[in-house]
């Protein structure tokens, strides 16, 4: 887009640091949390990922809306970021599969973005100082004027953002009304169909899709939903899925999970949901600095490792485990805890993202682990 026909545009940081650059996407001002994803693709799918609900998005590769946007990327009905920071983009996108470009894309949703700032030094930035609040405008050109709108927006501690990404009603997933996608030749296995609630805290539809590729009936659920409800459904297991905020203010996610324990139904976690696990266990979590943001996170333990695609700014706290709780995986970057299994009950979790999209398919096995868990508990519940 040539700079003589843009529009100009503020990001403030909460500490007062200013850049200007120009406006894409959806004009106004926008505050949120100001983080950064160093994935060189995928952003469709960051920017459509319910996890990243309440966050200013910087995206560390240089040039962004180079294949535009089409409907079968995205990660749920709409953006879920609340703006968009790049180095450079592209207004004219090359891929037959685009049927709109980023920043109609964005202008359609009302989501404001800048670009043509030094993303490299805001990076290097929330590195070195920590993720923080921030504001993008094209209205609000004076920065201490912008820096009182900051000022006043809540810090993510403490904020619960899962009801505003939570499904209003209970419904069963169909890729017939949800549109077909695939990565891989993987067949349902043989055997009766397997039935799982999965708890919505924010969830992303390709876990729905792996779960459904591998036979699962899936049935989703709003995250208020009461324990008893969710077994009137008499699931084989009980998925707690990903989203954004701090997950130790999603109180009520948190005490339905610790009453579906004491139904001794299988429960595999994924992001938020294995945090809202390690919660319900007992265990505490903190802030990250910066985050988990990216697609090549290095995740194992024992020298097994996964490289996976990550998304998160909290973690559970290792000496907060009890001694019934094993951890499986570590994050290979800094040691936060990455997984996590009960000793003698079916739940696990992982912090990272198995079902990818965007990123690598290593962990993908994670869903195969949790039916074959599924099918046990019922063989174990048939024979006794």
């Amino acid at each position: 887009m040539p700079l003589s026909a843009a529009q100009p545009a503020l990001l403030v940081l909460i500490d007062g640091t200013v850049y200007r650059g120009w406006s894409f996407g959806a004009t106004g001002t926008t505050v949120g949390e100001v983080v950064f994803n160093t994935g060189m693709t995928g952003y469709q799918e960051v920017l459509t990922d319910p996890s990243y609900c309440g966050q200013l998005v910087t995206f560390t590769y240089p040039e962004l809306g180079n294949t535009g946007v089409n409907p079968e990327d995205e990660e749920s009905n709409r953006p879920q970021i609340r703006g968009a920071i790049a180095r450079n983009i592209c207004s004219r996108p090359s891929n037959w599969r685009s049927t709109q470009s980023l920043s109609d894309y964005l202008k359609e949703h009302n989501i404001p973005g800048i670009y043509g700032i030094d993303t490299r030094a805001l990076t290097r930035k929330i590195r070195s100082v920590g993720a923080m609040n921030g504001a993008i405008s094209t209205e609000i050109l004076d920065p201490t004027e912008l820096r009182s709108v900051v000022q006043d927006a809540p810090s993510m501690n403490g904020l619960n953002l899962v009801p505003e990404v939570t499904t209003s009603k209970t419904y069963e997933w169909s890729e017939a009304t949800q549109g077909v996608w695939e990565f891989s030749d993987t067949t349902q296995p043989a055997g009766e169909q397997l039935t799982v609630v999965a708890i919505d805290f924010g969830i992303k539809r390709n876990i729905l899709r792996r779960l459904a590729s591998y036979g699962c009936r899936l049935i989703v659920v709003p995250a208020n939903t009461p324990p008893e409800e969710i077994l009137k459904h008499n699931p084989d297991g009980i998925f707690l899925s990903n989203g954004p905020g701090d997950p130790a203010a999603v109180k009520e996610g948190i005490a339905t999970t610790k009453a579906l324990l004491n139904s001794e139904k299988p429960v595999f976690g994924i992001c938020l949901g294995h945090q809202i696990l390690g919660l319900s266990l007992g265990a505490e979590t903190f802030k990250l600095k910066f985050g988990h943001r990216g697609l090549n996170q290095p995740a194992g333990l024992e020298q097994r490792v996964e490289i996976t695609s990550q998304n998160h700014g909290f973690a559970i706290d290792p000496d907060s485990l009890s001694p019934e709780v094993e951890i499986t995986h570590l994050n290979l970057n800094d040691h936060t805890v990455a997984g996590l299994r009960h000793r003698s009950l079916p739940l696990f979790s992982v912090q990272y993202h198995p079902e990818a999209s965007p990123g690598p398919h290593d962990a993908d096995y994670m869903f195969e682990q949790f039916v074959q868990t599924m099918r046990d508990a019922r063989k174990a519940t048939t024979a006794s």
